[in-house]
C-alpha cells in the first residue's frame, strides 16, 4: 500500500507533534490517484524498482505567513528520495498538486537543490516530476528565488549526470523553462508546458511540445510515460565518468545482415533496425524534423547514439529544426561519452525560402560545432546519398569522424548528378549522348563511393550483409577513447 501525504484539507489545529502523529496523518490524508492520473506520491515511488523507493525530507515545512489564512498547508509542495531503476540508484523530486497546488515555495526549492546535490555528489541520474500552478505567491521574492535556486542546480548538474523531466500535469512559467534545461522531457496527453498561461496566448498542449521539439517522448497516460522513463534510463549512463554503458543481449554480433527492407522504401530507421541488437531503437522526439532521427540502440551490448539522415522524409533534406534537433543529441551523447553512429543518406540542405528566413545557417553550424567538438567515438556509414555540404557538417572524417564507412551503393557529391550536368556538362548533351546518360556517367564515375575512399574521406567501403559486424567492430576498437573524460566538458544546452 503506497503511503499516504498530508492534503490541502488539513487545518492547522490538526498539524502533528511527534513523528507518530505526523505518520498517523499521513496515512488519513492520502489522495489517490484516478482516471490514470496518478498521485505525485504514487507517480515518484512508481519509478522505481518496486519497495526500494527512500523519502528524503518528508518532514520539511514550508514557511508559514500572515498571508496563508486560516487554514494553512504547512508542508512543502514536493515529494523527493531515491531508489532504484533497472537495478541502479537514481534520486527523484515529483512536485504535488495536492498540496497548495504544487507551487513552488522556498522551501520546496531548497528540498530540491538537497536531492540534487546528492544526485551530483554520488553520481547518479535524476529524474523531475513537474505538475505545479506557479510560484507560492504569499511567499513573494523568496518564491522566484527559489526558482532561480532550481535553475542553478539543473544547470551545476547539467553535463554531470543525465537528467529526465516527467510532465504529466502542469509546468508553466519557469517551471517550463526548469523543465526544458533537462536533457529530455516525457510529457503525457494531459501536459501543460508554456511559459505564458495558456488562457491568455494559446498553446501548450502536448501537440505543441512536440512541434517546438521540448518533449523527446511521447506517452498517453502516467504509468505508460513511467514505463518511457524506465526504458530510457536503460540506456543511459550515470554520470560523464561512467564510460559506454554495456546491455546483455544473446544477438549474435557477427550475424549478416538484410538491409531489403530499407533499399525499398529509403526508411533510415529500417537501416537501424537491422544492425541494432534485437532490432531494437528507442527513437526521441519522432515527430519533430522527422528528416533526421535520434535514439539510441545498443549493438553488441554497447549503447550507442544514432544520428540519422532520412531519405524517406524529404528526401533527407537537413532543415534548421533538424539540424537543432541532431546538434542537441550529439551534444549529449558528447557529455556522457555515448558512441555516436551516424547514418547519411541525404539530398542535401532544404532549398526553402522559409528556411532562410530562420536562423538556418546558425543551426547547421550550431551542428557542425557538435561533431567537431565531440571527444567520443563518432562512426559515421554513407548509407545512401551525400549530396553537397550535408557530407561535410553529418560527420566527416574532416569534420571529427574516426572511422568513415560507406555502402558499395552510396554516392557522395558536391551536388546531385542532376545539378551537376546541368552546371558543367550541358554542352555534352548532343547527337546520341543524353542528360541522362551524363547524369548515369557522374553518379558512376565522380559520385561513386570509390572516388571518395580513394580521396581519403572513406576509410572503407563495406557490403551491406557485414555492417552490423563492422559497426560493432569499430565502437569496440574506439572504446578507450571515452574513457580518460574530464569531469565536465560543457553543459548540454537546451538548443
Amino acid at each position: 500500500m503506497a503511503k499516504k501525504i498530508i492534503d490541502s484539507s488539513v487545518r492547522g489545529s490538526e498539524n502533528p507533534s511527534t513523528a507518530a502523529q505526523f505518520r498517523e496523518l499521513l496515512m488519513k490524508n492520502e489522495k489517490p490517484g484516478k482516471n490514470g492520473v496518478l498521485s505525485a506520491r504514487e507517480r515518484i515511488t512508481s519509478i522505481f524498482d518496486e519497495g526500494t523507493f527512500t523519502e528524503l525530507g518528508a518532514y520539511t515545512m514550508r514557511r508559514i505567513s500572515e498571508y496563508d489564512g486560516e487554514t494553512p498547508d504547512q508542508l512543502e509542495s514536493v515529494i523527493c528520495g531515491y531508489g532504484s531503476v533497472n537495478g541502479c540508484l537514481v534520486y527523484a523530486f515529483a512536485q504535488d498538486l495536492d498540496r497548495t497546488k504544487g507551487s513552488v515555495s522556498e522551501a520546496a526549492a531548497k528540498k530540491i537543490c538537497a536531492t540534487y546535490k546528492l544526485a551530483t555528489d554520488n553520481g547518479c541520474p535524476i529524474v523531475g516530476v513537474f505538475d505545479s500552478a506557479g510560484a507560492y505567491l504569499p511567499e513573494g521574492v523568496r518564491a522566484l528565488a527559489g526558482y532561480g535556486m532550481i535553475m542553478k542546480a539543473v544547470s551545476r548538474a547539467s553535463g554531470i549526470i543525465p537528467q529526465i523531466a516527467f510532465v504529466p500535469g502542469i509546468a508553466q512559467g519557469a517551471s517550463a523553462v526548469i523543465a526544458s534545461m533537462f536533457d529530455f522531457v516525457v510529457a503525457t496527453e494531459n501536459s501543460k508546458v508554456s511559459v505564458n498561461p495558456p488562457f491568455v496566448v494559446g498553446g501548450g498542449e502536448t501537440k505543441d511540445s512536440v512541434e517546438a521539439g521540448i518533449a523527446s517522448l511521447t506517452a498517453k497516460d502516467d504509468l505508460d510515460a513511467i514505463g518511457s522513463i524506465r526504458s530510457l534510463l536503460a540506456y543511459l549512463p550515470s554520470n560523464n565518468e561512467e564510460g559506454i554503458v554495456e546491455a546483455e543481449t544473446y544477438d549474435e554480433v557477427n550475424r549478416l545482415v538484410d538491409i531489403s527492407a530499407y533499399n525499398a522504401d529509403g526508411n533510415i530507421k529500417n537501416l537501424i533496425a537491422s544492425f541494432a541488437d534485437d532490432a531494437k531503437y528507442l527513437e526521441l522526439s519522432a515527430d519533430y524534423a522527422k528528416q533526421i532521427t535520434t535514439g539510441f540502440v545498443t549493438l553488441g551490448g554497447a549503447v550507442c547514439g544514432v544520428v540519422a539522415a532520412n531519405h524517406a522524409e524529404n528526401e533527407g533534406r537537413l532543415t534548421s529544426k533538424a539540424a537543432r534537433k541532431a546538434a542537441k543529441f550529439v551534444s549529449f551523447c558528447d557529455c556522457f561519452g555515448v558512441p555516436v553512429i551516424t547514418l547519411v543518406d541525404s539530398e542535401g540542405f532544404a532549398v526553402c525560402g522559409e528556411e532562410e528566413k530562420n536562423p538556418y545557417s546558425s543551426e547547421i553550424g550550431k551542428l557542425a560545432g557538435a561533431y567537431a567538438g565531440a571527444k567520443v567515438p563518432l562512426i559515421t556509414l554513407v548509407a545512401g546519398k551525400a549530396y553537397g555540404s550535408v557530407f561535410s557538417v553529418l560527420g566527416s572524417k574532416a569534420i571529427g569522424a574516426d572511422l568513415v564507412l560507406a555502402l558499395d551503393s552510396a554516392k557522395i557529391s558536391c551536388m546531385s548528378p542532376k545539378s551537376a550536368v546541368a552546371l558543367l556538362w550541358n554542352d555534352k548533351i548532343k547527337g546520341d549522348i543524353t542528360r541522362e546518360d551524363l547524369e548515369a556517367e557522374w553518379s558512376e564515375k565522380v559520385a561513386s563511393a570509390l572516388e571518395a575512399a580513394r580521396a581519403g574521406e572513406v576509410d572503407d567501403i563495406i557490403d551491406a550483409g557485414e555492417l552490423r559486424q563492422r559497426l560493432a567492430s569499430a565502437v569496440l576498437m574506439l572504446a578507450g577513447k571515452a574513457v580518460n573524460c574530464p569531469r565536465k566538458r560543457h553543459a548540454n544546452m537546451p538548443l
